[in-house]
């Protein structure tokens, strides 16, 4: 009885391979915040730390949301089911609600919570990953062996794409795809499924990409910004001159001349061309290899989780690890110019109240599943090394007792 008590009060640990990177994420955001917003805050406010406390406030709501999904058992959020699916198509409803929705320059994509508008997509994220953890638990032999499977959760992005596209982003439209095509994937999804829904999707998505004129502004800008770099092609040419402005090792900590004014959305958007400006290509690789050690061990948690029978911890790592890469991916892509401006933060670097918060959120959860694996790991090596005791104890008595 001693035994199984110890058994079950077993608690699962952090795992420190993924607090790591998190924390050297952090760190240098709130360094980057402070550097890159310091000019802009005084000219705006008076006060050079205005962005900074901001920063500050925001990611200490995010890590009490954080701490709070590293405590709750992933049983209990398997349990809402497709709750998560109504709570997010909820969300990019009620920004269309007058008193409740808020537009900022011409977008309609925040929900007015009196003091700071909170952008409903960010949470619809985490909330589209809940879903389709469970869906893949309750549905995995349907994804990996019908088309219609695999087809089920991709209908309900597509309710999602139409909401976010009215508001209008494109952006996190595109993002929430990848979210869904990698779980998919990473489910068993037979490639010529996939193949068959990029039929459907692809040609959607490059019709609302040139369907308005800004987004096809955006497109004609990044593929040759320097034809109109007073323009459309301005804020992409100077985030490149920021780049190529920090060469091997950078113009040092707060020696940016390009966060002066010069780059439009130095704190938020384009905070990494501000960080190559200032810390050089070591700084730029630093980062790319923080983002990359992250997603690694995410993909590593998720798949041990799978190989211990815990899918929805699983396949929850698995979505967060695709969400965080992405959005990552393609913020560094929009500031090199290797990609068309989309207006995605970059996790846990960039400022921002949404954003930061609900990253936090996705990043505790991914804790969680580190957590309920390690628990399930030390289960399994005491089961093991009790039935190796109890089978050792049989044979000193069996060599004890005479024939």
């Amino acid at each position: 009885m001693a035994h199984a008590r110890r058994h079950d009060e077993l608690e699962g640990r952090i795992d420190l391979r993924l607090l790591l990177p998190i924390i050297a994420l952090v760190a240098l955001g709130v360094v980057m915040v402070a550097s890159s917003s310091i000019a802009l805050a005084e000219a705006q406010t008076s006060d050079p730390w205005y962005y900074l406390n901001r920063h500050l406030v925001f990611l200490a709501v995010g890590v009490s949301a954080g701490w709070l999904f590293t405590r709750v058992e992933l049983s209990r959020l398997e349990a809402v089911g497709q709750g998560w699916l109504w709570l997010s198509l909820l969300l990019l409803l009620v920004v269309f609600m007058p008193g409740l929705g808020r537009t900022v320059n011409g977008a309609t994509r925040w929900i007015n919570l009196g003091f700071f508008g909170f952008q409903a997509v960010e949470a619809v994220k985490l909330a589209l990953v809940l879903y389709l953890a469970g869906y893949m638990v309750r549905q995995g032999h349907a994804v990996m062996l019908s088309f219609a499977g695999a087809m089920k959760p991709i209908i309900a992005v597509v309710l999602m794409l139409a909401l976010l596209l009215l508001q209008p982003d494109f952006g996190s439209a595109v993002l929430l795809v990848a979210i869904t095509i990698g779980m998919v994937w990473l489910a068993g999804a037979r490639l010529r499924y996939l193949g068959l829904l990029g039929v459907f999707l692809l040609p959607g998505l490059a019709w609302a990409a040139l369907s308005e004129s800004y987004r096809l502004k955006r497109l004609i800008s990044f593929m040759d910004p320097w034809k109109d770099p007073f323009a459309d092609g301005f804020q992409l040419t100077q985030a490149l001159i920021a780049i190529g402005r920090g060469e091997w090792f950078g113009v040092g900590l707060g020696g940016s001349v390009q966060k002066l004014f010069y780059l439009p959305e130095a704190h938020t958007d384009f905070i990494l061309a501000v960080l190559a400006e200032e810390l050089g290509f070591a700084g730029l690789l630093a980062v790319i290899g923080l983002f990359a050690w992250l997603t690694a061990r995410a993909f590593f948690v998720g798949f041990r989780c799978l190989q211990l029978g815990l899918r929805f911890a699983g396949y929850c790592a698995f979505g967060v690890a695709l969400w965080i890469a992405t959005q990552s991916m393609f913020s560094i892509g929009v500031n090199m110019g290797l990609l068309p401006t989309k207006g995605l933060t970059l996790p846990l670097i960039s400022s921002g109240g949404s954003s930061l918060i609900m990253t936090c959120a996705a990043l505790g959860l991914l804790l969680r599943c580190s957590r309920e694996l390690d628990r399930a790991e030390r289960k399994g090596a005491v089961a093991s090394a009790e039935a190796e005791g109890e089978g050792d104890s049989g044979a000193d008595f069996e060599r004890e007792v005479p024939a």
